[in-house]
């Protein structure tokens, strides 16, 4: 945003310079953007379709009106449910203002309470045949985004920094003040070297009666292991005394003659290893495991990978009705942290459609929201969701998940398109 101060006294404005390329970069008219800042600050605005000038009485800060551009994407842009900046207002036969999300269809219901609102309904938006750019704006609002993130983390850094140097200050003022108080001390002064060889004798002397001895048991080799290392940690070594045991677990009994008793055991041992490797995850996110530890946890077991996926996201999101999006935004480090590569991809969809599997309707409708976050935040790649949602479809196994997915793989193959024919 540029913006420029002119005339003075009472006259006095403040000239948006471009905010023509604001709205465009918005898809939203200039003049909604003008009537906001008026609004907001209680001040007369204009903008002027013939020169393009917008103007907002009065002399304001571009931080001020920057900050404010950010409340009006949030309120008349973005979608409500997925944050996509790709939506359509529309103004029904009762004058309500809703937004409609190409992504994932949700429709967004405007709070009428809001000055715009009024400006709006007396000059509704245009309806614009042609397609415009949606991968330019897609790219446009990621990096926003993140320039915002790095803003954030520049804030935090120097924050840190100023209470180091507030502590080390400290610091050197209490080592001033204990060295003036032991300098001025006779009492510290009559040889100290003495009394300490003194203490080293008596020492020496208790020594002689004391015979030390280690405790070797396999508690207090696993007691000695979880006070040296962190929590989670310490569950992902495993001690030779516990391989035995384990091994017992895997292997079913060959005293077993029949076929099928020994796939229902070895099912049983399966079983068994995927609710402990669950309720393993679940300890190590409630004691603050970082995405590092849960892809150790994951690399250890000795469950097939795809098992080891759907395991994650039982132990992430299991239970979880209406807000399972939510959780996906909260967690999404974790599923970036064990997700290197196209397989691992493929992999996490398939733990979408087997958690979609056993999840309650209302989790299960949240679907192109949670597909949205994952694409934002690089997880999933836009032609793994497209090959992924093809190949599903042509194979005829269309689940509850692959039908709710349809709505942001088209919002996906429309963009190529649009931006092929541009």
């Amino acid at each position: 945003m540029i913006t420029k101060i002119e005339g003075r006294g009472n006259g006095i404005k403040t000239n948006v310079v471009n905010m023509v390329d604001i709205a465009k970069a918005l898809a939203r008219p200039a003049s909604y953007t003008t009537k906001y800042f008026g609004c907001e600050l209680g001040a007369q605005s204009k903008f002027d379709e013939k020169t393009g000038i917008s103007l907002v009485n009065g002399a304001h800060d571009t931080a001020k009106l920057a900050g404010l551009l950010e409340n009006f994407i949030k309120k008349y842009v973005q979608c409500y449910g997925c944050g996509n900046p790709e939506t359509e207002v529309l103004i029904s036969k009762t004058q309500m203002i809703s937004l409609k999300c190409a992504a994932c269809g949700f429709v967004s219901d405007v709070d009428m309470r809001d000055k715009l609102t009024t400006f709006i309904l007396k000059n509704p938006p245009e309806q614009k045949k042609g397609g415009k750019d949606k991968k330019a704006m897609r790219r446009a609002e990621k990096e926003r985004l993140k320039e915002g993130e790095a803003a954030d983390e520049e804030m935090k850094k120097l924050k840190k920094d100023a209470k180091k140097k507030g502590a080390s200050k400290e610091s050197t003022s209490k080592t001033g003040a204990v060295k003036k108080k032991s300098g001025s001390d006779e009492d510290c002064s009559n040889s100290p070297i003495g009394s300490h060889d003194g203490d080293n004798v008596a020492a020496d002397g208790d020594e002689d009666d004391v015979e030390w001895q280690t405790d070797t048991s396999l508690e207090a080799a696993k007691q000695r292991m979880q006070e040296q290392l962190s929590a989670a940690t310490a569950e992902m070594v495993m001690l030779s005394t516990d391989e035995p045991e384990k091994k017992k677990q895997e292997v079913p009994h060959k005293e077993i003659t029949s076929n099928g008793s020994i796939k229902h055991v070895v099912e049983e041992s399966k079983n068994s290893l995927y609710d402990d490797l669950v309720e393993e995850m679940k300890d190590s996110l409630s004691k603050g495991a970082t995405a590092l530890q849960f892809k150790g946890l994951m690399t250890s077991s000795a469950l097939p990978p795809q098992d080891v996926m759907n395991a994650l996201f039982d132990a992430l999101f299991g239970g979880l009705g209406k807000g399972f999006a939510k959780e996906v935004v909260k967690h999404k480090k974790f599923l970036a942290g064990v997700v290197p590569d196209e397989s691992a991809q493929i992999s996490l969809l398939q733990a979408l459609v087997a958690f979609g599997a056993k999840s309650s309707a209302d989790a299960v409708k949240e679907v192109p929201i949670v597909l949205k976050v994952l694409y934002d935040a690089d997880v999933l790649d836009e032609e793994v969701i497209v090959q992924w949602y093809n190949e599903a479809v042509a194979s005829g196994k269309e689940t509850q998940v692959v039908k709710n997915a349809k709505p942001f793989v088209e919002w996906l193959q429309s963009a190529d398109s649009e931006s092929e024919e541009e």
